[in-house]
């Protein structure tokens, strides 16, 4: 997709489709929209006053101008009133904008960057071009009979005092996130045959070399040497080999801060020898997104250039039973030296985090953010709006929840009090890796931290991987959560204040 900026009066450009936002209420019509009004001779206006337009949040009305126009259609996009308009108000309103012309078997159209004046114009512009660009997502790469969208070009076209150079800035940033982002969804939807853990590293691998990023896989043997035990006690039921992804943004700049990515990479997860029910099993290609999200950050992070030192780890495996499985009651050693009583195999992206997070600390972190669909305890306390987030940092707490803001990738901080680790005691080791059902989504939190020493945080995406529904720039199927919170959250890095 070709999303271009472009100056001058929307009204004097021929198009096969003008986008054009509306808001609710008086003083709704931007100058664009005034502007088109009269060359219809007040239509819109008079369905405005009939109240069949009302230019409420996700509507959207198409109108036919009959040579009125230099464009065949007229999209008129409602954005809700003006004073509560958001960035992701003009996000969903972009994304249903785009998905109506690419029903609409158009080659390219035209789109106001709607909310400049109520946004800015850089915040407006990366908004619009990430609705589009994310709403248009669609996996078809394993259908004999898909057909390429014959949508191939949207122009943007900046409101008269726009800041252009602010509008550029915008647009970049958002190229580089649906990049990210589309990186994330593609792994993610990919069947487990496909993305094995061996696919994860070469495509990471591959992407790496085209940005610029440092790239390392460690195989078995370098996991083992390590001390690595808990990530390798998961991954010996399987035939795939496990991998080991480290990517690097400015690797060697000691005059940068550090910061750490570690996302889970289960890449289908059975539950091994406690083995998780049929139905719905095949749902279980998604538990690496927490991987995926941190690969496709990575990605992003490297378009953007941004001014850190940033590294993404990535323990990829699968979980699966079989005759060399590691079982319940076995004890395991966590490459910090930690022994660990295996309670359920199916409670395994713990583990894989645990040898992860251990080795973070190599780099002297300023911060580790881990994001991981790690527990079903997530889904029943928040639902499918809010990450749970998991830290005993408030500055790090304070940081992802105005990225969540931001990007609508919100979190909700959960408490993590150290009365919740007595779950953990166990009879045989220095800690067991599960607790009982009740604070299930915090009792894994306290057992990831005990394996951190650094400002650590925890987003715990269970649930929220993949959607049965599509959704305004969320196509149905991965969702890619993570990427646009994780990027969002470095790029404020220097300006956000804890």
């Amino acid at each position: 997709m070709d999303i271009t900026l472009r100056s001058g009066e929307l009204h004097a450009q021929a198009s096969e489709l003008w986008a054009v936002g509306l808001f609710e209420g008086e003083g709704g019509f931007s100058p664009a929209l005034r502007a088109l009004d009269a060359l219809l001779g007040g239509r819109i206006t008079q369905l405005v006053e009939a109240g069949d337009v009302k230019g409420k949040a996700k509507e959207l009305t198409l109108l036919y101008p009959f040579g009125a126009l230099a464009a065949q259609r007229l999209l008129l996009v409602g954005l809700g009133k003006r004073e509560s308009v958001t960035a992701e108000v003009v996000r969903s309103a972009a994304g249903l904008a785009a998905r109506r012309a690419r029903e609409l078997e158009l080659a390219a159209f035209d789109c106001e960057v709607l909310g400049a004046t109520e946004l800015g114009s850089a915040n407006a512009a990366q908004a619009v071009a990430e609705g589009i660009g994310l709403g248009l997502y669609e996996f078809t790469r394993l259908k004999s009979d898909a057909k390429a969208s014959k949508l191939q070009a949207v122009n943007l076209y900046l409101p008269g005092g726009a800041d252009r150079a602010a509008a550029e800035a915008g647009l970049a940033a958002a190229r580089a996130i649906i990049a990210g982002v589309t990186l994330a969804r593609d792994l993610v939807n990919l069947p487990a045959n496909i993305a094995t853990p061996t696919y994860l590293a070469e495509q990471a691998a591959e992407m790496a070399s085209r940005t610029g990023l440092a790239c390392r896989v460690l195989e078995r043997a370098e996991m083992a040497e390590l001390g690595m035990g808990a990530l390798l006690a998961v991954a010996q039921g399987s035939n795939e080999p496990p991998k080991f992804i480290i990517l690097e943004h400015n690797a060697g700049r000691g005059d940068l801060e550090t910061l750490v990515l570690v996302g889970k990479g289960i890449t289908f997860d059975s539950g091994g020898i406690s083995l998780k029910p049929g139905d719905g099993m095949e749902r279980m290609k998604t538990d690496m997104a927490g991987g995926a999200a941190v690969i496709g950050a990575l990605r992003a992070v490297a378009e953007l250039d941004l001014p850190l030192h940033v590294v993404g780890l990535v323990p990829a495996t699968e979980n699966m039973p079989g005759g060399r499985a590691y079982r319940p009651g076995d004890v395991v050693r966590a490459m910090n030296g930690k022994t660990i009583e295996v309670i359920s195999t199916d409670a395994e992206g713990r583990l894989v985090l645990a040898d992860a997070l251990c080795y973070a600390a190599r780099y002297q972190p300023k911060a580790v953010v881990d994001i991981a669909t790690l527990t079903g305890a997530r889904t029943i306390a928040l639902g499918n709006h809010a990450i749970g987030l998991f830290s005993t940092d408030d500055g790090l707490i304070a940081r992802l929840d105005a990225a969540g803001i931001k990007t609508w990738e919100r979190v909700w901080a959960m408490p993590m009090f150290e009365e919740y680790a007595d779950d953990l005691k166990s009879f045989s080791a220095d800690l067991k890796h599960t607790g009982g059902r009740p604070a299930g989504s915090i009792v894994a939190a306290m057992f990831l931290s005990k394996f951190t020493n650094y400002p650590w945080a925890h987003l715990d995406i269970a649930g929220l991987a993949s959607t049965e529904t599509d959704l305004p720039y969320t196509p149905r199927w991965a969702t890619g959560i993570g990427v646009r919170l994780l990027v969002q959250f470095l790029r404020d890095w220097h300006t956000e204040s804890p």
